[in-house]
């Protein structure tokens, strides 16, 4: 392998990272948004109230995506292991 395989491998496993990761993350951002909202606007400082909603959000966005992360996550490993058996 040339360096510059090396480089685009890595290049689209960094991609696949980011895409893969990308909803769960906004998501957690979006509801933990809406949550430090309602907590300012009620002034209800409970702990737990910021992290049971982003865990709920987190959980049914990762059953929702995961059909694509799995697709997304084989399709990077098929084209690593072609690049191999070319060598």
């Amino acid at each position: 392998m040339t360096p510059t395989d090396v480089v685009d491998v890595t290049r689209e496993a960094i991609w696949v990272l980011l895409q893969v990761s990308a909803p769960v993350m906004l998501m957690a951002l979006g509801v933990g948004l809406v949550v430090a909202l309602l907590q300012a606007l009620t002034q209800i400082q409970e702990p737990t109230l910021a992290f049971a909603p982003k865990i709920l959000a987190i959980f049914l966005t990762l059953i929702v995506m995961f059909p694509f992360m799995i697709s997304s996550m084989i399709d990077l490993m098929e084209q690593i292991t072609q690049r191999i058996s070319a060598l």
